[in-house]
């Protein structure tokens, strides 16, 4: 802006810039704002000249962040003002203070109108420019047809009716049910023969978005559109302005290949030859040079060029040559070009038939699979799931099972997933499906759905001649030193069913079969411990007449979890004791699990739903599709009001209130003719929404109740102080909602912190679940939010209130979540430093009347960045003198313990992975711990601990804990103090800095320290 001649303004600029501080720099606009209002209040002795510079004033203010709430009717006004610099200045301030909505603007209309409709040009851009900018409804109903005229006017020059087009596309954009287009294919039709490339390129934006509403209209626009092509990219019809790099217009090209894509097909065979005359132009000029900007220009014509073939399906020598051009891209160093070569070419497969061409490129896109880049692996891995087919199933899956090793764990699920679905749908026989579903447990089992475990026992069950097979490999599995969780379940499903199939192999006998499961059983959560219970049934049920030792072994596990306060864990326990002591009879009551009613995956089924989109409706869904990192899956629920059936046909059962596990490893409903031997009172939950990737599946069968944590463990209960002072936040807990929750949230929380996926929060109208991934001082939270209701959720909101210690982004929340339907929401998390505190996710909704808003506490916390490490006497004596005295090194005796026997306390730290290290320290009553703590300022940091206890008084204990942080020392020592003893779960004050006293004496009730390793732990 021209500030010449205008000293007021560039003086009071020049203030502004010189201020030292903030507070001075708010005293001087205040002072200046004071000083304008007070010259408008006297507006009439106001020269032209002055109010201009007022209003330039108040303009420079707004820009500077300072509201502005006066002088808006000045700046109006100037719109009226016969001279340009003012006419300027008001239609400038204007466009930039007020919005669409203010009223203001209503007296502009007619100052607007008179310069659209004048004769002067430069007051027609002005005016062009406002209405653009702003794009109200008040300027498109009085005005859109105004504008109108200017775009087809002979006697306006190219500028203004370019302006013009580009004006009257942000009308209709905004307002498309105001602007009148009845009767415009013609003009449009009119509009293409221009030869002036500025009006041409904005009329084509016009076009693009009327033919993206209705093609039909613009039927006669489509051979214009096609000329238009051929006169750039075959005759290069074009002045040297509008040249870039030697491409001709390539926004042009851009824009009118984006429109064709709009019509479904093109009758007229000399404008379809036509068409992939110029397409075969474009596609033999393309190559990759080292200019990166014109790279750019040709690659985004060339890609255009791509969809536009596949949109009109055209001959299979196009689009072998298409294949081969991606081909080419697919292999450069440039990663921008690899990238979109691997989408065009799952795009490819989505439309047409190329899949045998692609394949010749199958080396090259299992390379990009480990590209540094992660958006191009995931790219490759969208294409090797498109294209795999029964001819190359087995390199395909076989790779990824491969890559499954190092992939990242962002990709891990994701892999699994579709190398599962790739198996089952391509699998050349059942044993091979069942290898690579067994491998994938093995290499990924975190990531493992159990959708697709409960998938292999239906294939498993249901045939069989893969019976046998399926038990020696589930035996096979089972001899590793470590295994996971999901393979413990399968196994000893599997293995429950037909270990009597192994019996006259070597190590299969029913004592050993039980010997090796049992041997898991400490290692499994609760939600697996109903499974091995059912196991045990089975195998005594095939071991008639039993072998008493046998019998009496499985007889006292049952016996032992009939007390246990896990409601379905004691129900299976006592009806299976009673039911086992019926002797032969038992052979009757638990036979083998008859056969599953034949189902085609429901995976497959949307896979194969996916591939037979047509043509256009796969251009048109891509070109809207919207970029978003919220997955909204759609439940539906069958007609005839039975269970819900997830993505893999299998029921879903109703959800737990705190611990989510399978309810019953038999699995079948009562229509399938099997007898549920279990079989608790339905307690009428809502459907678990959470279901197909974290909740609570069964094969099939009724659910059981809920289960309490094992442990009441409150791992820092608290939020960050500075968060709390600087946004306001309720103490967690004390919620006011009329709605109140299902199940006790806070031993949701505490359970959370043990493992990485479950339910969060649950009320009658939404479930919110959390499934995580830990890596480093790397974390990655899903927030699974469900809407539990056939009437969707609205006014959401979540805002992440993190501690100082952690920086989190939360991706995109939609406003509304649809009926029956769950939205899955990213969040990252990066541990900065050493704290205690705790992540808060405020959530608000609003159903029907309801306003509910929570604050819940995220289970990012400490023991989350822990990686447990053992160490041997040779590596930690060195490391534990080294890390001599405070602050490197803190003691202190820990009293009001809460009393619990040593190896409670064991279960207790390997919980929070610290790892006991046996055999450093003789005495028996005392505990030496590690592990290695992450985080963005330590790094990986080992961290050593030693626990003495007192046998004589289980209530107190000395604790030394040491690293090479004195922060990490402090809050590490304070974590585990927080485990030991029992203390309210409110949010706590910030901790204070590391201590610098001496080391607190030991309690006199503790033996002599100079007994104990003769001084090297102290």
């Amino acid at each position: 802006m021209a500030l010449s001649g205008m000293r007021g303004l560039s003086v009071f600029i020049s203030d502004i810039r010189n201020c030292q501080n903030k507070e001075q720099e708010r005293l001087r606009v205040d002072k200046e704002l004071g000083n304008v209002r007070n010259r408008f209040k006297n507006e009439k002795g106001l020269t032209p000249y002055e109010k201009k510079k007022y209003v330039w004033k108040m303009l420079y203010i707004y820009m500077l962040g300072y509201d502005v709430d006066f002088g808006h009717m000045e700046a109006v006004s100037l719109i009226s003002a016969p001279k340009y610099p003012e006419k300027q200045v008001g239609y400038i301030v204007t466009s930039c203070l007020l919005n669409e909505n203010h009223d203001f603007l209503r007296l502009a209309i007619n100052a607007v109108r008179n310069d659209i409709v004048g004769r002067n040009e430069t007051f027609q851009c002005l005016a062009l420019t406002l209405v653009g900018n702003i794009g109200g409804r008040d300027f498109a109903e009085s005005l859109a047809p105004d504008v109108q005229k200017l775009l087809i006017s002979s006697s306006c020059r190219p500028l203004v009716r370019k302006k013009a087009a580009l004006c009257l596309l942000r009308l209709y954009r905004k307002n498309p049910d105001v602007v009148n287009i009845d009767g415009w294919s013609d003009r449009m039709a009119q509009l293409l023969d221009e030869r002036d490339l500025g009006v041409l390129t904005s009329s084509m934006s016009l076009l693009v978005a009327l033919v993206a509403n209705n093609h039909e209209a613009y039927w006669s626009c489509l051979p214009k559109c096609v000329k238009i092509l051929e006169r750039l990219a075959r005759n290069q019809d074009v002045p040297q302005e509008y040249t870039y790099y030697g491409i001709p217009s390539p926004w042009l090209q851009v824009k009118t290949m984006r429109a064709l894509q709009y019509f479904p097909t093109i009758e007229d065979p000399n404008t379809r030859r036509s068409l992939f005359e110029v397409l075969q132009r474009i596609l033999m000029g393309t190559d990759v040079v080292k200019n990166v900007n014109k790279n750019n220009a040709s690659h985004a014509v060339l890609f255009e060029a791509l969809a536009l073939v596949m949109h009109l399906d055209a001959e299979k020598e196009m689009m072998s040559q298409c294949v081969a051009l991606l081909g080419k891209f697919i292999a450069v160093r440039e990663p921008n070009i690899r990238y979109l070569g691997l989408e065009n070419m799952t795009r490819m497969l989505m439309v047409t038939d190329v899949q045998d061409i692609i394949k010749r490129h199958q080396s090259q896109i299992i390379t990009s699979l480990k590209d540094p880049d992660i958006s191009i692996r995931r790219r490759a891995l969208d294409l090797l799931y498109g294209m795999c087919d029964f001819s190359n199933a087995k390199d395909i899956v076989e790779e990824l099972l491969q890559y499954l090793s190092t992939a990242d764990f962002a990709m891990r699920e994701e892999l699994s997933l579709k190398a599962a679905i790739l198996a089952e749908k391509f699998a050349p026989d059942l044993s091979w499906y069942v290898d690579v579903i067994l491998q994938l447990i093995d290499k990924a089992g975190d990531f493992v759905s159990d959708d697709i475990w409960f998938r292999v026992v239906q294939f498993v069950v249901n045939n069989e001649d893969l019976q046998p097979y399926a038990a020696v490999k589930a035996r096979e599995y089972l001899d590793k030193p470590a295994i996971h969780e999901t393979m413990v379940k399968v196994s000893a499903y599997i293995l429950g069913e037909y270990s009597h199939l192994l019996a006259r192999r070597p190590g299969c006998s029913p004592k050993e079969i039980f010997g090796i499961i049992h041997e898991k059983l400490p290692t499994v959560s609760t939600s697996t411990i109903p499974i091995l219970l059912s196991t045990y049934a089975k195998i005594l049920m095939h071991t008639q007449p039993p072998d008493l030792e046998l019998q009496n072994q499985i007889w006292a596990i049952f016996q032992k979890y009939e007390s246990c306060i896990d409601a379905e864990i004691q129900q299976r326990a006592v009806e299976y004791f009673s039911l086992s002591r019926k002797g032969a009879a038992l052979m009757d009551i638990m036979a083998e699990m008859p056969k599953f009613p034949e189902r085609k995956s429901a995976l497959i089924k949307k896979a194969e739903d996916t591939e037979a989109d047509t043509a256009e409706q796969s251009a048109i869904k891509l070109r809207s599709q919207q970029t978003s990192n919220a997955l909204v899956v759609t439940d539906q629920c069958p007609a005839n009001g039975s269970a819900p059936v997830n993505e893999l046909g299998l029921v879903k059962i109703p959800s737990m209130s705190n611990v989510d596990y399978n309810s019953s490893d038999q699995g079948l409903t009562p229509e399938n003719g099997a007898l549920s031997v279990v079989d608790p009172q339905p307690t009428g939950p809502s459907p678990d929404l959470l279901g197909d990737l974290m909740g609570p599946l069964a094969i099939e069968g009724p659910s059981g109740t809920s289960a309490q944590p094992e442990y009441n463990i409150v791992p820092g209960a608290e939020v960050s102080p500075i968060a709390e002072d600087a946004l306001a936040i309720a103490p967690v807990g004390e919620q006011t909602n009329a709605i109140q929750p299902i199940g006790n949230t806070a031993e949701r929380f505490h359970a959370l912190c043990l493992k990485d996926s479950g339910v969060l929060y649950e009320d009658p109208y939404i479930q919110i679940g959390i499934k995580a991934e830990w890596r480093g001082h790397h974390g990655r939270l899903v927030l699974f939010l469900g809407n539990k209701n056939t009437a969707p959720l609205v006014s959401v909101q979540a805002l992440i209130l993190p501690p100082f210690h952690l920086k989190m982004e939360l991706s995109l929340v939609p406003e509304t979540i649809p009926p029956r339907a769950q939205v899955q929401c990213p969040l990252e998390v990066i541990n900065l430093r050493p704290s205690r505190d705790i992540a808060v996710l405020d959530f608000s909704y609003k159903f029907g009347t309801h306003v509910v808003n929570i604050k819940l506490r995220l289970p990012a916390v400490m023991n989350k960045f822990f990686q447990p490490i053992s160490v041997s006497a040779e590596e930690f004596f060195p490391q534990w003198r080294s890390l001599s005295g405070p602050p490197l090194k803190l003691q202190e005796v820990v009293r009001g313990v809460r009393p619990m026997p040593l190896v409670e306390m064991i279960n207790l730290f390997n919980s929070f992975r610290l790892v006991i290290c046996p055999g450093l320290d003789p005495n028996a009553n005392n505990l030496v711990a590690s592990t290695t703590f992450y985080s963005e300022s330590t790094q990986a940091m080992l961290c050593l601990m030693r626990i003495e206890t007192d046998p004589a008084d289980r209530t107190q204990l000395r604790m030394t804990v040491a690293s090479g942080d004195p922060a990490l020392t402090f809050e590490l020592k304070e974590f585990i103090k927080e485990q030991l003893v029992s203390i309210p779960t409110i949010p706590r004050a910030p901790a204070p800095p590391p201590p610098q006293a001496q080391p607190t004496s030991p309690p006199t009730s503790m033996s002599d320290p100079g007994a104990m390793l003769a001084g090297l732990l102290h």
